[in-house]
């Protein structure tokens, strides 16, 4: 099994916080849809022999795609992979372009799977983070989907924002709850070079919560998504009923996927790929018949520590047998050295062969991962 992701880099405008490839310009859009075709077709033997489980239309703004564009994109997957009839495929989507038409033509089509960019429901935090759509327009969003029968959907939060008061983030994730949807991705902010929250931090026009605040807020979430149901099965992500998101899933589990589109990137479980951040010069290329990427080779400690870092992100730990056997006894010996210390600090569990981030270590997980590298 295998997953495809396709970056659609069209925004109607950029967020304060998003450091992703994207332009605020639908111009080239038309362009654009018959470039990734080409793309596909080019690279339709990168995941063989695999079948294809998965596709995540992410970006950008993928709902900026009218619903003869995605049904253009689909046809080419479908003709050039080899598609499951058990699948998932995802689009992201802004809560403003979910229209009760455009959602019915989206389930006619195969989607079976939304992530709606919610972020926050509180007026001015959608404001300061320069948010196309309304609080109003995220709840409606939610509901009509549910009423045009999706019933795998998956919402964003954002946490750790300027001025985010604990009574307000509390609002947040209990109204999300109450939308009973299957899935939530809550994700703490984080001050990108080259955005606009940079450019505000560094003239200090905002003010960022302390590691306590933040944490109290983490805490909160986990409270309350494990009251209601939510199984907290990767740092960011929280499923109900087994609602996972199985492409994302494969990123943690080794799996190969297809990164398509500008900036996208692609693993084969021997190097990775990605192609250039540059919507013209991707063009340029894929139109020329050529991709305009770079590739990486993976050298065993590369990929062990990507083994490492994917598999700590998970509910399910780092399996030391599993590790033993891609890797040999040296690589072992090392991981268990350094994981005593975060086991004395209560940072990471262990229960048998099995090793975990606790939920304090959870929380500064970035630097616990970032010490079991090998340069």
């Amino acid at each position: 099994m295998a997953g495809i992701y396709l970056h659609i880099p069209f925004c109607k405008s950029k967020c304060a916080y998003c450091d992703f490839y994207s332009v605020a310009t639908v111009k080239n859009k038309e362009q654009f849809v018959t470039a990734i075709c080409k793309e596909i077709e080019l690279r339709k033997d990168y995941l063989f022999p695999d079948s294809v489980q998965t596709i995540y239309f992410g970006g950008g703004t993928p709902s900026m795609l009218d619903l003869q564009e995605i049904d253009k994109i689909l046809n080419a997957l479908n003709k050039n992979f080899t598609i499951e009839e058990q699948n998932e495929i995802t689009l992201e989507a802004n809560p403003d372009d979910l229209k009760e038409s455009y959602l019915k033509g989206l389930k006619s089509l195969g989607i079976n799977r939304l992530s709606i960019g919610v972020q926050s429901f509180i007026p001015d935090d959608l404001l300061l983070m320069r948010r196309s759509h309304t609080a109003e327009q995220a709840l409606k969003s939610v509901q009509t989907a549910q009423d045009q029968g999706f019933e795998n959907i998956s919402v964003d939060l954002i946490y750790g924002l300027p001025n985010l008061s604990m009574q307000s983030w509390k609002q947040n994730i209990e109204k999300v709850i109450a939308l009973n949807i299957q899935h939530i991705s809550a994700y703490h902010l984080t001050i990108e070079p080259k955005t606009l929250f940079f450019k505000y931090y560094q003239n200090g026009k905002i003010n960022l919560p302390s590691e306590n605040e933040s944490l109290d807020q983490f805490k909160k979430l986990k409270e309350l998504t494990a009251k209601n149901g939510f199984v907290h099965y990767e740092i960011s992500n929280f499923a109900k009923d087994g609602s996972i998101s199985f492409h994302n899933t494969n990123y943690w589990m080794d799996v190969k996927y297809l990164g398509l589109g500008p900036s996208a990137h692609s693993y084969n479980l021997t190097s990775r790929e990605w192609n250039i951040s540059d919507i013209r010069a991707y063009m340029d290329g894929i139109f020329q018949g050529k991709l305009v990427k770079e590739t990486e080779n993976l050298s065993k400690n590369e990929k062990y520590n990507d083994f490492v870092i994917t598999s700590l992100r998970t509910m399910w730990g780092l399996n030391t047998e599993k590790l033993k056997k891609k890797f040999g006894e040296k690589y072992l010996s090392d991981f268990i050295k350094k994981s005593k210390k975060y086991i004395d600090q209560n940072l990471m569990k262990q229960d048998r062969q099995n090793y975990f981030l606790s939920e304090k270590g959870i929380f500064i997980s970035d630097h616990i991962m970032q010490n079991f590298l090998i340069v």
